[in-house]
This record gives structure tokens, sequence and C-alpha cells, in this order.
């Protein structure tokens, strides 16, 4: 049995309190890999339960405008996998919140995933959300995942087939991340329909934390999805918050309290 990751034990606290989780999502190296670790710390502040951290690549398929300028921002900036590293080992010397990484395959493979596995975890990263890994061409790399001790996330949407949602959470662990709608990420007026059902749909075949993003961006919407799901994650909202306020110390707390909000929503529940 693998052990436990700081994911894992989140989410039975969280669990164990009746509260729901709250996940960041901000782009590794945007502005630059000193303001990533600032911003990560600001964010677990605010109380959030997890931070994604999405590792900057040019062709971000799955992301939206606000996300895929992130990454651009970032490899403009100079963020390498090395850099990355860095900086979650530096977040490491001062905080010990559950992170995992949003990744594309072409930035691990290039590296070679083994190593990219292996240099991840001594850094301090929890776990792998690798958007464009197929569940059925991903059985050697979900060895090499779990043989360093990390959690395997994967994703469901509203157009996968039930039997492949079978099959698909049958390899995670952590938590399933559920696309509230298709399309990209970015904040919309509101959730999608579908969502709720969906989230219902797949806790029928797996006891895992269910957690629903992909559009959510104000403390409403964040307070219904935590109504039905055992998480909320919110991205674009909040990356466009830190950049759009000034990189001062009054801007960046004004972000954060943002963020409070979104939490504290949730939190609520």
């Amino acid at each position: 049995m693998m052990k436990k990751t700081r994911v894992d034990k989140k989410f039975a606290a969280l669990q164990k309190q009746g509260k729901k989780g709250f996940i960041a999502y901000i782009g590794a190296g945007d502005p630059s890999l000193d303001d990533t670790v600032d911003i990560v710390l600001r964010l677990e502040d605010a109380g959030v339960d997890l931070v994604e951290l999405g590792l900057p690549f040019s062709d971000p398929l799955a992301d939206g405008r606000v996300n895929q300028d992130a990454a651009t921002r970032a490899l403009a900036a100079g963020s390498t996998f090395d850099g990355v590293m860095d900086c979650v080992a530096r977040i490491r010397e001062r905080s010990q919140i559950p992170m995992i990484f949003y990744a594309y395959m072409n930035t691990l493979y290039a590296r070679g995933f083994e190593k990219s596995m292996a240099d991840a975890a001594a850094a301090g990263i929890d776990g792998f959300l690798v958007l464009d890994m197929p569940r059925e061409e991903s059985g050697p790399y979900r060895k090499f995942i779990s043989g360093v001790g990390l959690n395997n996330i994967v994703l469901i949407t509203p157009t996968t087939p039930e039997e492949r949602m079978r099959n698909i959470v049958k390899s995670a662990n952590g938590f399933v991340y559920c696309v509230s709608r298709e399309g990209v990420t970015g904040v919309r007026d509101s959730i999608a329909e579908g969502a709720p059902a969906l989230v219902a749909q797949i806790k029928q075949h797996t006891k895992l934390p269910v957690a629903l993003g992909f559009g959510i961006g104000t403390p409403e919407a964040a307070a219904e999805a935590a109504s039905y799901a055992d998480a909320v994650v919110v991205g674009s909202a909040i990356v466009n918050k830190f950049h759009n306020n000034p990189r001062t110390l009054e801007g960046r707390a004004a972000a954060a309290a943002f963020v409070a909000e979104l939490v504290k929503a949730v939190k609520e529940i």
C-alpha cells in the first residue's frame, strides 16, 4: 500500500471535519518563480486546502485564454522544469500545503517520464494531474507515478462514457477531478446544468473525493459546487486576480482577500 500523501491526509481531515475542500490553481512561474513562492504562501494563509501548479507548457490544449497566457508569461520569464522544482522545494521549506502538478505529457516525456516523477517527488510535490494521458496508454506511466509515492489524479468529463468512467477511476488515487462542462478552462457565468448529475455518477464508481472544476469563479458558484462535490477547484479567476492586481504588498493582499472570500463560501456549506 502506498504511503499517504499530503493530499490523502488533507481529504481525510476534511471528511472527518465534515468540510468541503478548496483547491486553487495557479501557473508556476507566472509572473516569476519568486512570485510563485509568495503566492502559494498567500493562498495557504487565505485558507486554501490544496494548490494545483500548472507546469508551463507552450501548447496547453485544455486551457482557456487566461491560463494559456499565464503559461506564456511563465515561459517568457525563463521558467524551466528545474526552476519549477526548485520553486516547489523553496515552498516546502516554509509550508506543507498539499500541492500537485497540472501538466501535459510533452513536458514530462521530453525530459524522461520516470526522471520527471522522481525529481518532482524529491522537490516535495504530492501528485500529478496529466491532462493528456489516456487511460488506455497510461499503465507504464502510472507505475512511475506510484513508484515514487505520488498521487495519480484523473479527469472525468461530461462526455466520458460510463464504462470508461468506471475504468478511469480504478487507476486513480488522491481525488477525482470532475470537469464541469465541455470545453476549456475559464470563468463562466454559471455552472453547467449537468454538473450535479455528473458528480453523482462518478460517486457511484469510486469512494475517492470528487473535486469539481472548470468555469467556477465567484463565491456563489463555488458555494453551489460545494453543495454536491467534495471539493471545488478555482483557477482562471485566481490567475486573473493576481495578474491584474499590482505586484505590490497591497495588490497581493487584495488578490488573496478575493481567494479568502471564495474559500469562505465553500467552507460555510
